[in-house]
């Protein structure tokens, strides 16, 4: 089987269909989503629109927990704060109700798919735990292969049983051991921060226990334009450059 997981979408559509694009051209048998479809971009609700339509699976992120709980909104920075205000004004009353009764997680074919960390946190960054902290992750982890987001990073976490191994995973292809426990944080379509502006999406093939990342282009200004039209903070617009 072959998986194509996507994260961290932000409301930006443009990113989304070019992915898409992209995901039809590559003999893919499920597309998974892991949260944050909203927030900072400006077509929040045709992006939830794309997922129903689409039927395709997705988490629950902590922008999506943000629309619907003012103590999780009262964390965020200045920006996400009024970016979650800005889209709960651009969103119907059904994806409202869509986005609130997400899954925590989902737990498919052997793979565990979740936006924060496993096995059901939406608002933790696994790249901010430490190592003792990881180890205990993993040794709780039921799965071989967990898929995350949150983070908007290409990363391999991997445990053999005594040690992490920490690496990027900006190389298009790489064999995993399936003798160890991986988390593989899947990188942002919608609104990357590791210095390629590409949205970016992983592919996971179960057979030959692998990845594959991808990096599409996409009308960056289009997206950036409506952010400052709809009056979004502008940081959010630069930020996609």
């Amino acid at each position: 089987m072959r998986y194509a997981i996507i994260a961290d979408i932000h409301g930006n559509y443009e990113a989304l269909k070019s992915v898409h694009k992209d995901i039809e051209r590559h003999d893919i048998d499920k597309i998974f989503y892991l949260g944050d479809i909203i927030g900072y971009g400006p077509e929040p609700e045709k992006v939830i629109e794309f997922i129903k339509n689409n039927n395709i699976p997705c988490t629950l992120g902590n922008h999506e927990l943000a629309v619907f709980d003012n103590r999780i909104l009262n964390k965020f920075n200045i920006d996400a704060f009024e970016s979650i205000l800005i889209t709960r004004k651009l969103i119907s009353e059904k994806s409202f109700e869509l986005i609130k009764n997400l899954p925590r997680f989902i737990l498919e074919d052997e793979i565990l798919f979740v936006h924060g960390c496993p096995n059901d946190d939406v608002t933790t960054y696994i790249n901010f735990l430490s190592d003792f902290e990881l180890i205990n992750v993993f040794i709780k982890l039921k799965t071989n292969i967990c898929f995350v987001g949150h983070t908007h990073e290409l990363k391999l976490y991997s445990y053999n049983g005594s040690e992490i191994t920490k690496n990027d995973i900006f190389s298009h292809f790489k064999f995993l051991d399936k003798s160890h426990k991986h988390i593989v944080h899947a990188g942002s379509v919608g609104q990357p921060r590791d210095g390629n502006n590409k949205a970016k999406y992983v592919i996971f093939d179960s057979n030959l226990f692998s990845i594959e990342t991808r990096f599409i282009p996409y009308d960056i200004k289009k997206t950036a334009d409506m952010i400052i039209k709809l009056g979004f903070p502008r940081f959010n617009a630069d930020r996609l450059w």
